[in-house]
């Protein structure tokens, strides 16, 4: 029969090492850790509820706009031109209700306990909450209205909003992005067009939180993906399309690339350039 420790282990034997569910932080913990899949559940009903909220915030200026100040005055146009006035109305509504939607999910974010700490444990742990409820509120940006600013300077105030740490000059040309107030961006660094950012991964039922640390002037490819515990050193470059996995530390001046990324020197590269050609 197993000892009463076992249920506090997490056998996660992934190819990233064994780790064991540390004991529980507090009787939020326990409970999670108890009630397991319902906490799930709980968890997403409140996610919904709070996605409900959020667009019903993002809405409201744009309703405002149509029918306390827009519908007034096109009233009395004749049919072809009031359809048009409208649509053109209904166009301006709608990245209102955008950038209010950006300006909502950062308040909330700010006012509610949204702090994702590194962590090694199981999913149905009080710990993964904060990361749940931060990468909830910050998805329905990501799939709606963040890739329409994400060439704007609109986009690095909004993930600064949320937390991340982002250096003067940096370019950011990705909305793939998770766990934002985990992230850290160097000065001048350039994160290539559909990155894959992102300070966590799991498998074999646990879950691993960890920073991702860029460097000044680094380059990250298009395509590339950098996942949780990566620290990538000043003047680095990762090749467009690499997979940087976990534990991954790369020094500066480096050049990194493959799946999974390896250090590579530039005579390399070159051959490599020479044998695709």
């Amino acid at each position: 029969m197993p000892d009463a420790r076992s249920n506090e282990q997490d056998a996660s034997t992934t190819g990233f090492g064994t780790r064991w569910n540390p004991p529980p932080g507090g009787r939020i913990d326990r409970l999670v850790r108890q009630l397991g899949v319902l906490a799930h559940v709980g968890a997403v009903i409140v996610l919904y509820g709070l996605t409900v909220l959020a667009i019903g915030m993002a809405l409201a200026p744009s309703l405002w706009l149509i029918d306390g100040f827009w519908m007034p005055r096109i009233a009395d146009q004749p049919d072809g031109l009031r359809h048009l006035s409208l649509g053109l109305g209904i166009g301006a509504a709608c990245f209102l209700s955008g950038f209010a939607l950006l300006a909502s999910i950062a308040f909330l974010n700010a006012v509610l306990p949204t702090r994702p700490r590194p962590f090694v444990g199981g999913y149905f742990s009080g710990n993964a909450l904060p990361w749940a409820l931060h990468n909830g509120l910050f998805y329905i940006a990501r799939y709606t209205f963040l890739p329409f600013v994400t060439l704007t300077p609109f986009a690095p105030w909004f993930l600064r909003a949320m937390g991340m740490r982002i250096g003067r000059g940096a370019y950011i040309n990705t909305e793939f992005i998770s766990d934002p107030r985990l992230v850290s961006v160097g000065d001048h660094a350039v994160i290539g067009g559909s990155v894959h950012l992102f300070a966590h991964y799991g498998g074999g039922g646990h879950l691993s939180i960890a920073p991702v640390v860029i460097g000044h002037r680094v380059t990250i490819g298009q395509m590339a993906t950098v996942m949780g515990d990566v620290v990538i050193g000043d003047d680095a470059v990762v090749l467009p399309h690499s997979v940087v996995l976990p534990g991954t530390r790369i020094g500066a001046g480096e050049l990194w690339g493959g799946v999974p990324a390896r250090r590579m020197s530039h005579e390399e590269l070159h051959a490599l350039r020479g044998n695709a050609s």
